[in-house]
């Protein structure tokens, strides 16, 4: 962006408009950049109180400046003489007499400004007073914004550069010592007049002062009538309701707080008839918020509702009475916090009592959810579009079905699952005796009552037990007759796949319900074939040993579906006959395998020609799904067989590994593909373990010759579960196998190696992840051999290489592996060995490998410590800041005084300017001050301290600001 010295404005207002104009993306990017830098210049400070103070400049341009100010105070406060703070200060007063009456955000920025001015000016002591004299009794919503944001800008204090112990004196001098003066003004000011007491400013900052004035306080306070009195008006009821949920939040510790309780409680109590009134008139905003003002109430004191249960049985009425009346179901979500805290104190046997008292209330309480559960009926009697377009809508629907189902759950708890199943069941009963006479073809009179109760039985079928003999042999009958209606066959299936494990104590009820299931593959809707699907899963694994003897015949009826469905039911399909084929005897299971997935294998095969010849996505796609199908057979058929015999899934895998390698070779270039037969390989090593010795020379070829070919990180993926399975020490396994395995380890290692050296890091994410979770592994289970090897030191310039990248995903697995390689230069490292002696006595790492390790470190630890340093300032994720952290804690266990050195140059390397005069000097005195103390927890939090506040002034609220570079990984090997 040009700049003019004789008008500082003028830039600025064109970069302005350039951002909000319609113009190109460079013109954009570089307004951009222009007005990230001109936040963090010196000249900032005046440019924004000009803009202020001019009468002609729009608001939207102020709002800018203003925010601007607020940076500039809150990171860049030593670019002025501390003498000139008090003339700042009076400049900010000064405007905000200016702005007194808005426009708000403005006001609001402004009050935040010097909120944050005085927290950092430590002498200015009377700041209640002083901003008070100076605003003037005419200023009374400026003064009580002011006052409601001190509370929070103090509480948010550790984003201002002052110590511990400077911030935690401020916060006392501004908060805590005047509480009771601000107690004392509030409540003046409330009294002041009708208006004044109902002013919402005057409740938000009662609300932010909560924080320091103790509640009794304002409950003994005339206060506390002010703030019941505003709920009764419309211009104040959200500020009230707010003020009165926070009262509650300070009275959680109800034997503490007993004598405010009491005091609330009749007040609340006497708003009851609010709730109908607001039903009454629909005014959806006021019901919300009695709904709100009930239920947290309920929420907050519900140790004392199940301890004197008959006491405070009004507000657990109200409450109900809340989710009853609610015709929009708008505000009924507010009280599920409620009945699920209450009903996990009354389901304690020392509130029994309680529990007994609440059983009508929780009976109605599920005649209310199920009610709440009905569709809509559409207006216009358009059934094909219940929410009249309204996808939003519509989601917003199903999703808040699954919370009261979950309500549902409790009440089971409460009142037992029998009387809850009873009410379903009655309904379901009710609805058959009044419409099922009337239901011809597809006209179902008000469907929406009958699948409601059939979506609160499958909601509530992880409740039952398998032993329940009373209601669910009554209601099974009647759901495999439900009328042949789509959302009333896509519940009833669905309810039915959460009580196969009660079906396979009840073999008598299997078949018809397997009957319906299967019937509902063929029904037109795609959402009861997708339920029917995900029913058989559930069929086939709870009910395989029931099913066993009919497995040819499901592989009929599987043959007949699988090429018919998506992919996501195809794998549910395929894992419901994969239990079942997991169910046959020894001598069977190579045989039902092959009845399965031969098929499967002769589709997998043609589809992959086509996709050769034809070069299409959605071709490969397919390939990808059916190596998806084969290998849920691979993860679920997991026979036992003792070492010394053949296991027969080992046999069938031998079988199908040549096609599964042609397939790997010749779509080298197409990862799902590679992802899919790499996943199928890992499980034939997770679930047969040992036994998949026979094929480990051609599988470990096959990895290697794969991560050559296509540089893809799921081949290092399935190395991995080699590695850990055939390790040394593993059971049954030679040291001529693990001396093997460790060997190809190594061959994998270099190849990755050689990848890195020809690409940057930034091109392999997904290898980078994939190879230090397999070097984290060979860590724990080959580290005598790892450590001391020539790959050692490439693998930790691979390490800091990578960390120039900015995803959390490859981040993650490389910090762990610096943390755990740095820890093996001490007599106890993180991941010696899994068993459950305590660190101290356990063997002590050898000698060598400490010094092997402290030698690689005191070479690369000053390249480490500015790519960690560096990484924390700019390019980490936040996800990953604990580990990048306790890579530098390693680093000053391991080495203190130089890891101290490697920090000080580290810092003396940032762009000039960034780093505040005396900064540096401070975090370095300290640090080494902990360091001869032995205190590297603290210096852990020095460190984080420091990375903290420099992202956060220099880089997270502007960009384009110089980076160091890391450096570029080379390799040799």
């Amino acid at each position: 962006m040009a700049t003019s010295e004789g008008d500082p404005v003028a830039p600025v207002l064109a970069a302005l408009a350039s951002m909000r104009g319609n113009v190109d993306r460079t013109q954009k990017s570089q307004a951009h950049e222009y007005l990230e830098k001109f936040q963090k210049s010196p000249e900032a400070w005046t440019t924004t109180h000009t803009i202020l103070a001019s009468l002609d400049i729009p608001t939207e341009v102020k709002l800018f400046a203003v925010t601007t100010l607020k940076g500039k105070i809150t990171y860049d406060l030593d670019q002025i003489p501390r003498e000139s703070l008090p003339a700042l200060r009076d400049s900010i007063l000064s405007q905000l007499k200016t702005f007194q009456d808005g426009p708000r955000p403005i006001r609001t920025q402004l009050c935040v400004c010097l909120a944050n001015l005085a927290i950092q000016m430590l002498d200015w002591k009377d700041v209640l007073q002083h901003v008070g004299s100076t605003l003037g009794s005419s200023a009374g919503d400026c003064i009580l914004e002011f006052l409601r944001v001190l509370p929070e800008e103090v509480t948010e204090g550790r984003r201002i550069n002052l110590t511990e112990e400077e911030l935690d004196e401020r916060t006392k001098e501004l908060l805590e010592e005047n509480a009771g003066q601000v107690l004392g003004l509030l409540t003046q000011y409330a009294q002041s007049s009708a208006s004044a007491a109902s002013n919402p400013h005057l409740l938000e900052c009662i609300s932010s002062w909560l924080r320091e004035i103790p509640s009794a306080n304002v409950v003994n306070s005339p206060l506390l009538d002010t703030i019941i009195n505003a709920l009764s008006n419309d211009k104040s009821f959200e500020a009230a309701v707010d003020c009165m949920c926070n009262l509650y939040k300070d009275t959680r510790e109800v034997d503490e707080s007993i004598e405010i309780i009491q005091r609330l409680y009749p007040r609340i109590i006497a708003l009851r008839p609010k709730i109908a009134q607001a039903a009454e008139t629909e005014d959806s905003d006021t019901f919300k918020g009695i709904t709100r003002l009930f239920a947290e109430a309920g929420e907050a004191w519900v140790v004392l509702i199940a301890r004197l249960p008959a006491e405070f049985r009004s507000l657990v009425e109200a409450i109900l009475e809340c989710c009853a009346r609610d015709g929009d179901r708008e505000a009924v979500s507010l009280t599920f916090i409620f009945w699920y805290e209450f009903k996990q104190m009354i389901t304690l046997e020392k509130y029994i009592p309680a529990r007994q008292e609440y059983t009508d209330v929780f009976a109605s309480l599920v005649d209310v959810m199920v009610k709440h559960l009905e569709f809509p009926t559409p207006e216009d009697g358009n059934e094909s579009d219940l929410f009249g377009g309204d996808r939003e809508q519509e989601e917003k629907f199903r999703e808040f079905r699954h919370q009261m189902g979950d309500v549902l759950k409790d009440c089971c708890e409460v009142i037992t699952v029998g009387q809850c199943l009873g009410k379903s069941f009655l309904l379901i009963k009710s609805w058959i005796a009044k419409y099922g006479p009337q239901v011809t073809g597809d006209k179902i009179p008000h469907w929406q009552e009958l699948e409601a109760p059939l979506f609160g039985l499958r909601a509530m079928g992880r409740m039952v037990s398998p032993e329940e003999n009373e209601v669910l042999p009554q209601i099974i009958p009647l759901m495999v007759q439900i009328p042949n209606h789509e959302k009333l066959q896509f519940q009833a299936i669905m309810a039915l796949g959460r009580y196969t494990e009660w079906t396979a104590q009840h073999p008598e009820y299997l078949q018809p319900q397997l009957n319906f299931t299967i019937a509902g593959f063929n029904h037109e809707s795609k959402e009861v074939v997708r339920a029917a699907a995900l029913a058989f899963k559930f069929f086939g694994t709870d009910c395989k040993k029931l099913l066993q003897n009919n497995v040819t015949q499901l592989h009929a009826f599987y043959e007949s579906v699988i090429d018919k469905l998506p992919s996501g039911s195809q794998e549910e399909v395929t894992e419901g006959a994969a239990y079942v084929v997991s169910a046959q005897p020894l001598d069977k299971v190579h045989a039902s395998l092959k009845l399965y997935c031969d098929p499967l294998i002769k589709r997998l095969m043609s589809l992959a020609n086509e996709a050769m010849k034809n070069n299409e996505r959605r071709a490969k796609l397919d390939v990808a799904d059916y190596l998806g199908l084969i290998t849920i057979f691979i993860q679920t058929v997991q026979p036992y067989v003792s070492p010394t015999e053949e296991n027969p899934a080992v046999t069938y895998c031998q079988e199908i590994l040549p096609v599964l390698s042609a397939v790997a070779e010749n779509f080298t270039n197409f990862t799902p593909i590679l992802e899919s037969v790499c996943k199928c390989w890992r499980y034939m090593v997770l679930s047969y373990r040992t036994a998949v010795l026979p094929l480990l020379p051609n599988l470990a070829q096959q990895l290697a010759t794969g991560f050559q070919n296509s540089r893809q990180g799921c081949f290092l993926w399935a190395t991995d579960s080699v590695l850990r399975e055939f390790a040394t020490g593993a059971e049954f396994i030679d040291e001529a196998t693990s001396q093997a395995i460790y060997e190809f380890f190594e061959q994998q290692a270099i190849a990755f190696l050689r990848i890195l050296n020809d690409l940057p890091p930034e091109d392999l994410p997904d290898v980078i992840q994939d190879s230090f979770r397999l070097f984290d592994d060979a860590l724990i289970y080959y580290n005598h051999q790892l450590i001391p090897a020539p790959i050692s030191e490439p693998i930790l310039n691979a390490a800091i290489s990578s960390l120039s990248l900015q995803q959390e995903e490859p981040l993650s697995p490389t910090l762990h592996y610096l943390q755990d390689f740095i820890s093996y230069g001490t007599d106890h490292p993180n991941s010696s060995n899994f068993d459950d002696e305590p660190p101290s006595t356990r063997a002590p790492n050898p000698i060598e490998i400490q010094t092997t390790v402290k030698r690689h470190i005191s070479t690369h630890g000053e390249n480490l410590v500015l790519t960690i340093m560096t990484g924390l300032m700019w390019r980490f994720p936040r996800e990953c800041f604990p580990d990048a952290s306790g890579v530098l804690l390693g680093l000053f266990e391991l080495l203190p005084q130089q890891t101290a050195v490697w920090v000080e140059q580290t810092i003396s390397k940032l762009p000039q300017g960034t780093v505040k005069a005396g900064e540096a000097e401070r975090l370095m005195g300290a640090i080494r001050l902990k360091v001869h103390q032995r205190d590297l927890r603290k210096v852990r939090v020095l460190l984080q301290d420091f990375t903290n506040s420099y992202r956060r002034r220099n880089v997270a609220p502007r960009e384009g600001l110089g980076r160091i570079e890391a450096t570029r990984f080379r390799f040799n090997g």
